[in-house]
């Protein structure tokens, strides 16, 4: 790889990037690990040009967001645009599929893929990606397809891309690794994240502190054309910028850097 690929999603410490002076920090700590990019995610309401100055002071990259209020994207979408020119990042994702969609079961994944096709249409022409961050509620089955099956072969591959997330495939009974090869050429940003068992149940994990197959995963990355591998852990059983260098030494291992 030529260039450092690791960024570290920020949801990971999202309770220590609530004001500008704890964002400031948190960044320093993350660029002290290694981290040369960040995703920006559930932090707090600061000016979106202050954040700019502070992740360019930190010497750091946004290569990508989850947009919250995911319904930014339908109400307010040119901020949505303006904002990510601005912090000069190219790729806008949606956390999840939001609740209004997921009440309506099967035709609410039919109703999102082509709404969030619509979204990704104008992004795409303001130079911007989309991409869907999956849990695994969308392993729930209709017929011979998942709903996730049905969020991406509805619809249009050009505007709505995968940000595939390891753990959530697994524990939604998927396979990371085919769904990582299935996404070829459609995913910027993967989301890295292992799974544990912990007293006869599912948990996150540090990526190589688990039990997926990562040389497997990584091969795949790669296959795919993947440009981001961003490092994820919603819940840590440890301090979460501890977990951040665990995960990103385990992945320097492996020879990701």
């Amino acid at each position: 790889m030529s260039h450092s690929v690791l960024a570290a999603q920020l949801y990971t410490v999202r309770e220590f990037t609530q004001t500008a002076t704890d964002f400031a920090a948190s960044l320093g700590r993350i660029r002290d690990i290694g981290y040369t990019a960040v995703q920006v995610s559930t932090i707090g309401p600061i000016p979106d040009a202050e954040v700019k100055a502070i992740v360019d002071d930190m010497g750091l990259t946004i290569c990508n967001t989850h947009v919250r209020p995911s319904s930014a994207l339908w109400d307010d979408l040119n901020t949505v645009i303006e904002q990510h020119l601005m912090w000069d990042c190219k790729h806008v994702a949606i956390g999840s599929m939001p609740g209004p969609f997921r009440e309506e079961g099967e035709a609410g994944f039919t109703r999102f893929a082509k709404e969030a096709s619509q979204i990704g249409q104008k992004l795409h022409a303001a130079g911007l990606t989309f991409s869907y961050h999956n849990h695994s509620f969308e392993f729930a089955r209709f017929g011979e397809r998942t709903g996730l099956d049905i969020i991406y072969e509805e619809s249009d591959p050009r505007y709505l891309q995968a940000e595939i997330d390891t753990y959530w495939v697994q524990h939604g009974g998927g396979d990371p690794v085919a769904w990582i090869s299935r996404m070829k050429n459609r995913m910027p940003v993967v989301h890295l994240k292992d799974m544990v068992i912990l007293e006869d149940e599912q948990m996150m994990a540090e990526v190589g502190e688990g039990n997926l197959d990562w040389p497997a995963v990584l091969q795949a990355c790669q296959d795919a054309q993947v440009e981001w591998y961003a490092v994820e852990q919603d819940i840590c059983q440890r301090d979460p910028f501890e977990s951040l260098r665990i995960s990103y030494e385990n992945l320097k291992t492996m020879g990701v850097e």
